[in-house]
């Protein structure tokens, strides 16, 4: 009945904010780093608990990161699964987890009226600080890493992934496979996720985000009951710097269908980079913007090359990767990989008209009202804010930094840090390379599927 009453006055809400929300931000006395939003309107409140124990701390344990995010709400303080969804549940509460390269985090939602939000806290707060790494939930979690493992060697897209992130970040963290191999998750052990977890899952290695109709006293407490239940340690020691590619690099993936997958990239950028809003905006225009990009309408709708074609910077606490993708026919492969690596090089000597900078920026800064119009959104904001030390001011001056964007600002960057001639292309699809065909390639490599 609860769980309706939320659902009931979420949609009947409007947008609760018009202008960017005030972030708060204290420390507590064990090193939980607090940011906290007060939205009254709505009678919940979100927590979000991030920590930097993302699949780049594996350690050469590949997937340790993410099975030991994944089991936690498999039984805490001698409460199973089930037992604690049902406590959850009988208060409208809902709970999440997650895991990422960079990060791992854990979530709440729920009502704030005094019963059901002490008895939802109260829950999620063993899942916090108190797991059981059940024995036999752990068994069944491998046995579901290994079957998604046995489903990505059938996807194209996953090979193609896995294939490009392993080449292009070497033996930097970042190649590693956040969901494991079969041989890293058939030798893990419940020692590895325990360990992990008294590393990693510690106060001082944490980042809550509090949003909702709590005072700043309120979220005072309630941060300081998450800190208690945190143990102690260390924050994560810094990532190693990405190196860039030193030379172009083609990878053919054979792989029996009719579409090739194809994704071309090198190192792009990282949260907080000098030049983020202005790779953003840029990257708008000549791929991340839809049907109304450079990609799209050159390599889509003049030359029917590719239903879909996209690029993207995604930053993270390295350097991480600039991205293009596209599917498109066997036989049209090196055509449609032509194409688009001439339209990058073109934009990036030239840049974007003024018309499609102008259009770009109003298409931006039209939407990211939306973006931080709930509870959920600001919570996410906030977490990632907090996770890679931004400003607190980041949402009140994101108009502002993508408004003062010129052409020649994007030009600029985009010359200093996108090099065509130096772009690794993985392409999955198609028959076996034959003999004749590798030795004329100068840079390309045949590889098999990455596992």
């Amino acid at each position: 009945m609860l769980k309706r009453i939320l659902i009931f006055i979420l949609i009947l809400s409007p947008a609760i904010l018009t202008a960017a929300p005030k972030i708060e931000h204290w420390v507590t006395d064990n090193g939980l780093r607090v940011y906290y939003v007060n939205v009254p309107q709505i009678p919940m409140v979100d927590l979000r608990l991030t920590f930097e124990a993302g699949g780049v701390r594996d350690a050469g344990n590949a997937g340790v990161a993410k099975m030991t995010n994944a089991i936690l709400f498999e039984g805490a303080d001698g409460l199973n699964a089930d037992q604690l969804a049902e406590e959850l549940e009988s208060v409208g509460a809902e709970s999440g987890a997650g895991s990422a390269r960079d990060m791992a985090w854990l979530t709440l939602r729920t009502l704030t009226l005094e019963k059901e939000q002490e008895k939802a806290v109260a829950t999620w707060l063993k899942v916090v600080g108190s797991p059981d790494f059940p024995e036999k939930d752990f068994a069944r979690l491998k046995k579901q890493f290994l079957l998604g493992l046995q489903a990505e060697k059938q996807s194209p897209d996953a090979i193609a992934t896995k294939t490009f992130f392993k080449n292009l970040y070497g033996d930097h963290p970042y190649a590693s496979p956040t969901n494991g191999t079969e041989e890293s998750i058939k030798a893990m052990t419940l020692d590895n996720l325990k360990a992990f977890h008294k590393q990693y899952y510690v106060a001082q290695n944490a980042i809550l985000a509090i949003v909702g109709a709590v005072s700043r006293d309120q979220a005072e407490v309630l941060a300081k009951r998450v800190a208690s239940n945190l143990g102690q340690g260390k924050r994560a020691a810094a990532i190693p710097e990405a190196k860039p590619l030193t030379k172009a690099k083609t990878i053919r993936i054979p792989y029996p269908s009719q579409q090739a997958h194809v994704m071309v990239g090198q190192l792009g950028d990282k949260r907080g980079d000098k030049d983020y809003f202005t790779l953003y905006v840029g990257n708008h225009v000549l791929g991340g913007g839809g049907f109304t990009s450079r990609l799209m309408k050159e390599i889509r709708d003049a030359r029917g090359l590719s239903y879909s074609v996209y690029s993207y910077f995604s930053p993270m606490k390295e350097l991480g990767p600039f991205i293009l993708g596209l599917q498109t026919k066997v036989s049209q492969t090196d055509e449609a990989v032509s194409v688009a690596a001439d339209l990058v090089k073109k934009f990036q000597e030239d840049g974007p008209t003024e018309e499609e900078l102008i259009a770009s920026k109003k298409d931006i800064t039209g939407s990211f009202p939306l973006g931080v119009a709930s509870n959920d959104d600001i919570v996410g904001y906030l977490g990632m804010i907090g996770f890679y030390d931004l400003p607190l001011d980041y949402l009140d001056a994101f108009k502002g930094q993508i408004d003062k964007i010129t052409r020649e600002d994007v030009a600029d960057a985009f010359k200093r840090r996108i090099q065509p001639d130096k772009m690794l292309t993985v392409i999955v699809g198609g028959e076996q390379v034959e003999k004749a065909d590798e030795k004329k390639a100068d840079d390309k490599t045949q590889a098999k599927p990455a596992s």
